[in-house]
């Protein structure tokens, strides 16, 4: 598994996941044949059904809440301007308590909040979550899990379980 294979399967989880390679790739400012190869180790790993392309919800859930952490830890850095991610983004802003100034977000020179950088899951993430609100939700619930210490995790497991049904 790759970083990047998180971010596809989300999208293929959305609502606006498009048909080929191609535009699907275009929306995650990937390659075609880069989220080609995501969906051969989503198949490989038993997190999309092979035929239809479809997402196995709960083991996508179970693999990021379970997984994800370890798979692909983050650490936050030095302060910087970006976009908000994990409790500061929209998804979670109004469940958790925080201090503005150590909230974390995606660096970003277009960002419009201050924060302690933390690193994407992938380098293209903050553009396309600028373009597909419900994949940059998504993508905050699994920084969360990521970055979080115990409350805020068990919240973005509880948001991701009723965003992925």
């Amino acid at each position: 598994m790759k970083p990047q294979d998180i971010m596809v399967a989300l999208k293929l989880c959305s609502s606006k996941a498009p048909s080929s390679f191609a535009s699907l790739g275009k929306s995650l400012g990937m390659s075609a044949s880069e989220v080609h190869a995501a969906v051969q180790r989503l198949r490989e790993s038993k997190l999309v059904d092979p035929v239809s392309r479809q997402v196995y919800r709960e083991r996508l859930r179970n693999f990021i809440v379970h997984g994800v952490p370890y798979a692909f830890p983050v650490a936050a850095k030095e302060i910087t301007r970006g976009l908000p991610t994990a409790w500061a983004a929209p998804v979670m802003k109004d469940s958790v308590a925080y201090d503005p100034m150590s909230s974390p977000v995606w660096p970003s020179p277009e960002g419009i909040v201050k924060g302690v950088a933390v690193k994407p899951l992938y380098p293209s993430a903050v553009e396309a979550s600028n373009n597909d609100p419900e994949l940059y939700d998504l993508l905050a619930l699994v920084d969360a899990v990521r970055l979080g210490r115990v409350r805020e995790p068990q919240m973005a497991e509880e948001e991701l379980e009723k965003r992925l049904k």
